[in-house]
């Protein structure tokens, strides 16, 4: 799935920065979103975790019942390619309007819905609404059947939950691998993209993942965090190692702002 600060782009950077003998270890994802970090490692045990229920729901209809994901999606698409944007309205109110809907048809929509709404944004409004308009594609890949096939087998690997990171308190053992991917600290005051989740992700929750973060190494976890490269954030982890990747960023309505962006990866090793 596109996914806001996915990390596909940066994978050739971050990968260097595993620690040794990472593939002996448990992979531990606790912000998962779009999982770049995990499909491209293909552990061989992973705990996975987001807090976003919809995209949980995905993952594990994708891994539990992935053919009739598959049918859902064949249907999305064939109506998309005749109708469009009028579809992706009408799909965009039944997802969040319909009482009931089974936990496949509901993950086929929520692919759908991301590989046609403006730049793969995933946004919720107060009431928990995707309330992301229609993108502009001219032959937007709605369905790829070998690829769902694919994610199905590697994340039949995983065990997944829909919790927050303080879980990890509860859940993480000496020797896991622990990838932190959040919703990063804005580098200005119009630059947040913290609406991913109901009730976003502010600087409280930034510390409170600090404490989490220091807990774990104290449990002697391999620990690697990713956010932006801003004072604070370089002041929360002072203690730990500070790597600097430069990021690509699409998502901005002037084609002149988008380009690199430096981002911190922090490590306790």
């Amino acid at each position: 799935m596109k996914w806001v600060g996915g990390k596909s782009r940066i994978l050739s950077q971050l990968l260097p920065l595993l620690p040794p003998g990472a593939e002996l270890m448990r992979h531990v994802e606790p912000f998962f979103g779009g999982g770049a970090m995990f499909f491209a490692r293909r552990p061989e045990r992973a705990l996975l975790s987001d807090v976003n229920p919809s995209l949980v729901n995905v993952y594990e209809s994708v891994r539990d019942d992935v053919d009739t994901v598959i049918e859902h999606l064949t249907r999305l698409s064939a109506r998309h390619v005749q109708k469009e944007q009028e579809h992706y309205y009408q799909v965009r109110h039944r997802y969040n309007h319909a009482q009931r809907l089974a936990s496949s048809e509901r993950a086929a929509m929520f692919i759908y819905l991301n590989k046609t709404c403006f730049n793969g944004l995933h946004r919720v409004n107060s009431r928990g609404e995707f309330n992301v308009p229609a993108g502009r594609y001219a032959k937007p890949r709605i369905l790829d059947a070998e690829l769902l096939y694919a994610a199905s087998a590697q994340l039949k690997k995983a065990e997944f939950r829909c919790v927050g990171f303080e879980a990890l308190l509860s859940n993480a053992r000496p020797g896991d691998f622990i990838y932190f991917d959040p919703p990063y600290e804005p580098v200005s005051s119009t630059a947040s993209f913290t609406a991913y989740a109901q009730d976003g992700f502010g600087r409280e929750d930034q510390e409170r993942l600090r404490d989490v973060y220091s807990a774990l190494d104290r449990r002697r976890c391999k620990l690697m965090l990713s956010n932006s490269d801003v004072p604070f954030i370089r002041d929360l982890y002072a203690k730990f190692r500070i790597d600097v990747v430069a990021a690509p960023r699409a998502i901005n309505c002037d084609a002149k702002k988008r380009g690199s962006v430096s981002e911190v990866v922090v490590r306790n090793y």
